[in-house]
């Protein structure tokens, strides 16, 4: 994702007046009521088509919405409300698999959730589903099929599977339950006693999966955490709230909320705190958003956590959620918060037409304007002035030149590769040790695989296909064989973020040692 100067604390002071003497020009309110009676009837009557009842009345809405020109305000319909709640609370009515499209018509079975029904029917990673009830889904897109498996707890849905290996489709009969989506999907020991905790969504669950996830790696040996929020895009607040709650001591300020016509709202750290002596370490970067700066705005001005990563996505304003009649939601903007130090992290932004997200105004942190200074509880120096800047900055990974040419070049194919990818993986399951190293077998079997699947790439760039390939297909065998801690532990060398903060934990016993072994907020790290 892409990154308020302090002019525009000027032309805010003179917008009050400025708008009210434009309010005196114009027309009285009933004249423009009449206005609007009068379109939304020569809409009804004259338009060349027939619009079903009611639609006017919804465009309207809609569009009275979108003329704010605000990306975070939207009119929710009732699916897209039914959708929206489903995002955020973590549960829905379902059979517990994560599906993708791995081409046109082939639908592809790619997380089996734990303690669901797709679990207990011993549905596999990498099954093909290729009927749900009587409906086949070779035409259907992923989000209709997973529509059609979605319904209320309690009622039946049978899926017909195609597996590898398995001549016959494999036909389930799954009773829907209410489906808890993790939080945290896994945990994992990293280096010399760290602690790892990939925090994906804040829903209804998150404090309350993070405080185990501290509990549980503590008692295992834990003498440093990392808190991975890097492109975690934030959800409900009271969540952030709770989290930031758990590292922080009793009473201290989380957030502050300015609101129109509102009092300050300040929300204070209350409730359950654990592991305040154990060192912490929180990685974002532009993919952490909202509910997550908020949790990472309050630890760093607290000095509770050293941020590692690049700077947050800026998004500092609140969002109300309005149920209307109908089914509808409003989801509006109500307000602007503020980290404990005072800072405003927003950065203004218009969504396009294609779901980008532009930012409107230069970022102040740019070389041309300062950023704003603050300081931390013990006096460290933070910046403001659009997203939250970490304390070390590690630039994101990026390939090699050969890897991007690759890519690029397979791009086309880049389905039947995968479903190659995902086949050898089932195959491989099971087969392999802990530490294991992919021999050079795999990459020669990998490359006649995919060249037997009918993808044919240019040769100058088998060296870099059959490396790139082989590492990929060694990760997807170690997270199906051993899970997803050991797999990111198998790939440590090759996150640089998150070897920085288990490196600087492993020479760190207090946050004070960590903090002061971390180099200059001002300076890239690798």
């Amino acid at each position: 994702m892409p990154r308020l100067r302090t002019a525009a604390a000027a032309t805010l002071l003179v917008v009050p007046i400025v708008a009210g003497g434009f309010l005196l020009q114009e027309p009285p309110a009933r004249a423009n009521a009449l206005l609007f009676d009068q379109v939304m009837s020569l809409v009804k009557n004259q338009y060349v088509d027939t619009l079903p009842p009611g639609a006017t009345y919804e465009k309207a809405a809609k569009g009275l919405v979108r003329e704010l020109n605000d990306p975070y305000s939207e009119l929710l319909s009732p699916k897209q409300s039914e959708d929206f709640n489903r995002s955020t609370d973590g549960r829905y009515g379902g059979t517990g698999m994560a599906i993708i499209e791995q081409s046109p018509g082939v639908i592809v079975v790619d997380r089996v959730f734990p303690n669901t029904p797709a679990e207990e029917a011993g549905v596999a990673e990498g099954d093909r589903i290729v009927k749900v009830d009587t409906t086949s889904t070779l035409t259907l897109s992923s989000a209709k099929i997973s529509d059609l498996l979605r319904g209320d707890p309690g009622t039946n849905v049978t899926v017909t599977f195609a597996r590898n290996g398995v001549t016959e489709p494999i036909k389930a009969k799954f009773t829907r339950r209410v489906i808890h989506v993790p939080a945290v999907a896994y945990t994992a020991m990293l280096g010399d006693h760290v602690g790892y905790i990939p925090l994906q969504t804040f829903n209804e669950n998150t404090a309350d999966e993070v405080a185990n996830a501290v509990d549980s790696l503590v008692k295992v040996g834990a003498k440093g955490l990392v808190l991975d929020m890097r492109d975690n895009g934030g959800g409900i607040v009271e969540q952030a709230l709770e989290t930031s709650s758990l590292f922080l001591r009793e009473g201290q300020p989380i957030v502050s909320v300015r609101s129109r016509n509102q009092p300050t709202e300040v929300s204070r750290s209350n409730g359950r705190h654990l592991a305040l002596a154990i060192p912490l370490v929180v990685l974002v970067d532009g993919g952490s958003a909202s509910a997550t700066e908020i949790v990472a705005g309050s630890l760093q001005d607290h000095d509770r956590a050293l941020l590692v990563g690049t700077t947050s996505f800026g998004k500092g304003l609140v969002q109300s959620l309005y149920q209307l009649d109908g089914g509808y939601q409003l989801k509006l903007t109500t307000g602007k918060w503020f980290t404990p130090s005072g800072r405003s992290i927003h950065r203004d932004r218009k969504l396009l037409p294609d779901g980008e997200f532009v930012v409107v105004k230069p970022d102040s942190g740019a070389d041309t304007v300062p950023a704003p200074v603050y300081a931390s509880d013990d006096g460290r120096k933070l910046y403001g002035g659009g997203g939250i800047r970490p304390d070390v900055i590690v630039p994101d990974d990026t390939l090699s030149t050969a890897d991007r040419d690759f890519l690029r070049a397979a791009a086309p194919s880049a389905q039947a590769v995968n479903n190659v990818l995902q086949e050898y993986s089932l195959a491989l399951k099971g087969s392999v040790g802990r530490d294991f190293t992919p021999p050079p077998a795999w990459g020669a079997e990998l490359m006649r695989r995919i060249a037997a699947a009918g993808v044919k790439l240019d040769p100058k760039y088998d060296a870099t296909a059959r490396v790139f390939l082989t590492h990929d297909l060694a990760h997807r065998v170690a997270r199906l064989t051993f899970g997803d801690g050991a797999a990111k532990a198998r790939e440590l060398s090759d996150d640089h973020q998150l070897a920085k903060a288990v490196d600087l934990l492993s020479h760190s016993t207090t946050q004070a040692q960590l903090f002061a072994s971390a180099p200059p907020n001002n300076a890239k790290s690798r």
